[in-house]
C-alpha cells in the first residue's frame, strides 16, 4: 500500500500545484492582491507549484564542449538499448579519435543526469558513453528481473560494444559492479576488457570506517528492508505490479541526512524569488529539479545490494559469485586501477574504495594509483571545481599514459 498512498497523495495535491502555477502567471483569476504584495504572492505561488517530485529523467543538456581551441557541438546517440538501461553516447564531430570511456552511473534513486558535470568535463578529451538507467516503474513485468548480477552483465555488454582499448569510470555504488565486471572479463580473457578502471568513492569494502549509510544497512536484518521499504508499482504505470524500492523513499533518506541544509536552501530560494534575484534563484531551482527527479530500483537489485554488498561484503571477502563462478579480482593484470576518495566523504568513507588495491593483487605497482582529494565531500569527488581542476587531470593523465 506504500506506493498507492504516495500516488494518492500526489494526485490530490496536483490540482493545488496547477492552481498555484497558473495563478502566478495570471492564467486564472485570483483574489485581489495589492500591488505591494504582488511579489509575496508570486513567490509563495512558485514555492507551492514546486512542491512535487518528478519520475522522468531530466535532460542532460550538454549541447557543446570545448575541444582544443574551439567549441564542438554534442549530440546524444543511443548506442544500445536494453530493458533496464540504455548505453548513451555523447557524440562529437572531431578530426582526431579520442579514447572511449564508459561512465557507470549509480542506480540509487536518481537518474544518470546526476553525473552531467562529470560527463561534460570528460568530453573535452574523451569519447564519452554513460549507463542511462531506466526507472523501474516504467519497465513492464514481461522484461523479467534485474538484480546485481544483471547489472554486471549490462556493464560487460556495454564494454563489449565499446570494444578493445576502452576505459571505464564508475561513481559511488557501481564501483563494486564495475570491479566485478572487469574481473569477470579478465578471467575470461575477454578482448574488450578495459584498458583502465577508475573507481570513485565506491563501497568496495563497507567494513572500513563505516558511515551512517553503512550502519543503517547493518542495523536491521534483510527481512526488515523487504517488509518496510519494498512496494508495488500502481497499475497505471508501465511497470504496474513490479516490486520496487521507490525513489521517493531514497530521496527522503538522503534529505534526512542534511535536512537543515535543505530547509536553509528553500528559505534562500523564497527570499531570492521575493527580491527578484532570478539568477540566484535559478541555481537553487536547477539543483532541486535534478534532486527531486527520482528513480525506482527493482526490489531484487536493492535487496541484493543491501545483502551482498553492504551486509555481507561478498566481494571484499572473496566470496562473490557471478553466474555460479567465483569472482577473482586477482585475475586483473593489464587494466590500470585508479581509485579516488574524498577526505570529507560522509557516504563512502576513507578506505572503502582503496580496498580495491588489495583485491587486485596481481597488478604491478605501476598499474595502481590512489588519489585522495582533501576537503571534498561525496559529490565533490565527481562534480565541481575540485573534480574539474584536481581530480580530472589525474584521470585524464592516467588514460593518456595507457594509450
Amino acid at each position: 500500500m506504500l506506493y498507492q498512498m504516495y500516488q494518492l497523495q500526489d494526485d490530490m495535491i496536483a490540482p493545488l500545484r496547477a492552481f498555484a502555477r497558473h495563478a502566478r502567471i495570471g492564467g486564472w483569476p485570483v483574489l485581489p492582491v495589492r500591488p505591494g504584495e504582488r511579489s509575496i504572492f508570486d513567490a509563495s505561488m512558485e514555492m507551492l507549484s514546486r512542491f512535487k517530485l518528478s519520475h522522468k529523467r531530466p535532460a542532460f543538456g550538454i549541447s557543446s564542449v570545448r575541444v582544443g581551441n574551439r567549441d564542438v557541438p554534442v549530440r546524444e546517440e543511443v548506442a544500445m538499448r536494453l530493458p533496464f538501461g540504455t548505453l548513451l553516447r555523447f557524440a562529437k564531430d572531431i578530426d582526431t579519435p579520442q579514447p572511449k570511456i564508459l561512465v557507470v552511473a549509480p542506480l540509487s534513486g536518481h537518474f544518470a543526469t546526476l553525473l552531467r558535470g562529470t560527463c561534460q568535463t570528460l568530453l573535452q578529451d574523451h569519447d564519452v558513453y554513460i549507463t542511462d538507467w531506466t526507472n523501474a516503474r516504467d519497465v513492464p513485468l514481461s522484461a523479467g528481473r534485474f538484480g546485481v548480477e544483471d547489472y554486471v552483465d549490462y556493464v560487460i555488454k556495454f564494454l563489449e560494444h565499446l570494444g578493445p582499448g576502452s576505459n571505464v569510470l564508475a561513481v559511488c555504488q557501481p564501483c563494486v559492479q564495475a570491479l566485478i565486471a572487469v574481473s569477470v572479463m579478465s578471467q575470461a580473457n575477454n578482448p574488450a576488457t578495459p584498458r583502465t578502471m577508475t573507481l570513485m568513492a565506491g563501497p568496495i569494502d563497507t567494513r572500513e570506517s563505516p558511515t551512517l549509510v553503512n550502519e543503517l544497512a547493518f542495523d536491521q536484518p534483510l527481512e526488515w528492508f523487504e517488509k518496510n521499504l519494498i512496494a508495488t508499482v500502481p497499475w497505471q504505470h508501465k511497470g504496474g505490479g513490479r516490486r520496487v524500492y521507490p525513489g521517493f523513499i531514497q530521496l527522503a533518506a538522503f534529505m534526512a541526512m542534511n535536512m537543515d541544509r535543505h530547509k536553509d536552501q528553500h528559505r534562500k530560494l523564497y527570499t531570492y524569488l521575493l527580491n527578484g534575484e532570478d539568477e540566484k534563484a535559478k541555481k537553487i531551482k536547477d539543483f532541486y529539479d535534478e534532486y527531486f527527479a527520482v528513480l525506482d530500483l527493482t526490489a531484487e537489485f536493492y535487496l541484493e545490494t543491501v545483502d551482498r554488498i553492504f551486509q555481507r561484503a561478498e566481494l571484499a571477502k572473496g566470496e562473490f559469485h557471478h553466474r555460479g563462478e567465483l569472482v577473482d579480482p586477482g585475475a586483473i593484470r593489464n587494466t590500470f586501477l585508479l581509485t579516488v576518495e574524498g577526505g570529507r566523504d560522509d557516504i563512502c568513507s576513507l578506505g572503502q574504495t582503496t580496498a580495491a588495491h588489495d583485491l587486485c593483487r596481481s597488478l604491478r605497482p605501476h598499474l595502481k594509483r590512489h588519489h585522495l582529494q582533501a576537503n571534498v565531500g561525496h559529490y565533490g569527488v565527481f562534480n565541481g571545481k575540485r573534480w574539474e581542476k584536481e581530480i580530472y587531470p589525474a584521470v585524464r593523465n592516467m588514460i593518456l599514459a595507457m594509450e
